[in-house]
Order: structure tokens, then sequence, then C-alpha cells
């Protein structure tokens, strides 16, 4: 007789956070519970027993959070709630959570929190959301659930001032304008003979430029380069990992001056890829370096060696366009908000 399989147990899978108690209850450490937590010893009742009504407590973050998914599920109206989960449905939502302690998921609580509609709030879970169908989102060219209401904008204060480089009065409506210099000139120019846009990303083993002092992360991604699209890169002649120098109409020579007699060169290897629209080139920030450790320095007469590992790579913001009409080292600017505006740089790649 064959041996009975016996069941193996999920093992209980508790959150990384601390588990904490408020108003009698356990649950991890987050900002809900902060806030509970102050409302529990200052006495108010935004939280607590009753804080919602007769029996309709806020003593865990899902007290709040079911009944808000509740009222998704319920919909606008009669008629407008979206079905019940069948029974499949429901052993996926408790199979999915098994490995999960009671203090982040207890069945009996939840089912109590939601009441009548627990088997329509594990619809809207299972899919993430309540989303409606593609064929009802438009009315012919139109949006079915456009926005009915007269939308007016109007800036009294922008409006009422004027823009130093021009003179002129700020427009106090949403308009389009664009990309210009500090003197209001349009950039046409800058633009020709080089065909790529270059933006920036991250990646989330390089989220800041200090994050290469971190070799744990190294080997997921060791380097970056020049992500570009597959039509552009054929275009071009460029294979996966040629070297490419980016050069622009403000920076001809792609290179970085360091301003202590040495420069670096703006040169990566060719990253092709099809997450990238045809035109546009980018590349991941924190990498590219010439300090924070990367070369050699020298403090009151001692010599740090520094570590080449930490300036793989490439950092091309030096391509980005500078404005034409001020000095040769100021950035092309927002003239309402005053942000850097590097968003329509173009740019060339050199093969080297």
């Amino acid at each position: 007789m064959p041996n009975k399989v016996q069941p193996v147990r999920q093992p209980s899978i508790a959150p990384i956070p601390e588990t904490v108690r408020v108003y009698g209850e356990n649950m991890p450490i987050s900002l809900e519970a902060m806030l509970m937590a102050f409302s529990e010893s200052l006495g108010l009742k935004a939280f607590g027993p009753d804080a919602l009504g007769d029996g309709l407590h806020i003593k865990r973050p899902e007290d709040f959070y079911l009944r808000a998914v509740a009222n998704i599920a319920v919909g606008d109206g009669p008629g407008k709630d979206v079905p019940d989960a069948n029974e499949r449905e429901l052993a996926l939502f408790m199979q999915a959570r098994r490995h999960l302690p009671k203090t982040v998921f207890d069945a009996e609580k939840w089912k109590a929190i939601c009441g009548p509609y627990w088997k329509k709030v594990v619809y809207i879970l299972n899919r993430g959301g309540r989303f409606e169908e593609y064929s009802h989102v438009y009315e012919g060219n139109h949006v079915k659930n456009a926005y009915g209401k007269l939308l007016n904008m109007y800036q009294e204060k922008t409006a009422s001032n004027k823009y130093s480089g021009t003179g002129r009065s700020m427009p106090g409506i949403a308009v389009y304008l664009p990309q210009r210099n500090y003197k209001g000139d349009t950039l046409d120019d800058m633009s020709k003979g080089y065909d790529l846009h270059l933006i920036t990303n991250r990646t989330v083993t390089q989220t800041k430029s200090r994050t290469t002092t971190n070799y744990w992360l190294k080997p997921i991604m060791p380097e970056n380069g020049i992500i570009i699209n597959k039509i552009d890169a054929e275009r071009l002649g460029l294979g996966a990992d040629d070297r490419v120098k980016v050069v622009s109409s403000t920076n001809p020579s792609g290179e970085w001056d360091l301003k202590n007699g040495s420069k670096k060169s703006m040169i990566g290897r060719v990253i092709i890829t099809e997450d990238i629209r045809p035109g546009v080139i980018s590349f991941v920030l924190g990498f590219g370096h010439w300090a924070t450790g990367a070369t050699d320095m020298v403090i009151d007469g001692e010599t740090i060696d520094g570590d080449p590992q930490r300036g793989t790579g490439i950092h091309a913001n030096a391509a980005m366009w500078t404005d034409p009409s001020l000095r040769n080292n100021t950035c092309l600017l927002d003239p309402v908000g005053g942000s850097v505006s590097f968003y329509d740089t173009k740019v060339r790649l050199i093969k080297v």
C-alpha cells in the first residue's frame, strides 16, 4: 500500500516591520498604525471604537480600506455593483494569503468588516481594481465618461507678472509654448544635424549618484549604456556593445570639462531594445563617475586610491542643451516655475 501523502503546512511569513499594538489590535508598524496610535493617545475621535458610527470601528487599517473597496464594489447606484466572487475565486483569495499571519490577514475580521459585501470585495481585490470594458470607453470619437463641467483655468498672479527675458506679461491661461531660450527665441537651429532626443531614466539598483559605492548592487548591473531602439540602431549601423560618443549642438566635443585640467568623454556602450521609442535614446543615471572615489584624490598630501569600478558607464548630462542666449554653463529653464528644462535636447551618436 503506498504511503499516504501528508499535506505540507505553509509556514507563516511575517512582514519585515515589527508588530505594534494599537486600540488592542496587533498589526505591523505603518503610517496608519502611527496615526491611530496618536489618536488613541490623545483621545481623538477620528479613529477607534465607533469612529464611523455605532459598531463601525477604525481600529485597524483594513477597517478603513476594506470599506473603501466595498464602496467601489457597490458602485454608483442600484444595478451598478460588481458580481459576487464564486467559490473558486474565494478559494483562490484564501490560498494566496495562507502564508500571512493574523496580524496582517485575518479572514474572519475581514468578513466582519465587509459584511454582506464580502464576496464583492473579493471580486475586486482578485482583479486589482474595478475596470470598465474597453468597448464602453468611447462613443464615436469622444470618451464616454467625459468631464461635463466647464473648467476655467486662469491665474491672475501669473498673468500680472512680466517675464524678465522679454518684458512681456506671462499668459494667465493654459497655452502651448514651444521650448525657447531665455530671450524667447526658438531652438529650431539647435536641432539641425542632431536626430535623436536624449532623455534619462533610473534603475532600481542605482537610484542615486552615491549608490555606486554599494558594491553588492554591482553584479546586477555593472555598467549602464546608451539605450536605443532597434530601428535607430540599424539605421545608424550600430550593434550591441558598440561604443558611441554623445554630442549635441552645445557640446559638440562630447566631453565633460571637469575644470581641473582634465576632461571625461561621454562614451558608452550601445544597448539595443524595443523598450524605447524610435528617435529617443536614454541612459540610466548613477554611472560614469569621476568623483565619489572613482579616481585618486590627494588630501593633505596623502593619496587616496580611487576605484575605477565606480567610474564605469556613461553620464551624458553634459550633452543636454545649455542656453545659447546666456553663459554657456547655464541650462535652459522653465520661465514660470524656474525648473531645469532638458526635455527637448537633440543629440547625435558617433561610433568610436
